[in-house]
Parts: structure tokens; C-alpha cells; sequence
């Protein structure tokens, strides 16, 4: 699928009354809340692979603190 660049936003800077910042605000929650949901093992894969591996075996216990 083929990334496309973004599509721009200038109408978000125009002047807004209180209630409608309020309701874009919380309708951009929700869509995020919603996504999140929707692909959170996507997600969390995604990160995982993102971190990077420990130089040490996560399975070993430490009997003493490091000196």
C-alpha cells in the first residue's frame, strides 16, 4: 500500500469558537482511542521490535547488585 502525504490541515489554525475546539478535540480522542483499540498488537509488535536487545539474559536473576 502505498504511503501518501499527509493532506494539509490549514483549516484546524482558522479561528474556532470554544465548543468547536472542544468537539474536534474530543472527536480526535476518540478516533485515537478507537485506532489504538483496533491495532494495539500491531502496535505493540511494532515497538517491541523497535527496542533493542538486552545484552544480558532477561531469564538470569541477580543475586547481587552490580559493583
Amino acid at each position: 500500500m502505498p504511503m501518501h502525504s499527509p493532506a494539509p490541515i490549514e483549516w484546524l489554525c482558522a479561528e474556532l469558537s470554544d465548543e468547536a475546539a472542544a468537539e474536534i478535540a474530543e472527536l480526535l480522542m476518540q478516533l485515537a482511542l478507537w485506532f489504538e483499540n483496533t491495532h494495539y498488537s500491531q502496535i505493540r509488535r511494532h515497538h517491541d521490535a523497535m527496542r533493542p536487545v538486552p545484552d544480558y539474559d532477561l531469564n538470569q536473576l541477580e543475586l547481587f547488585e552490580p559493583f
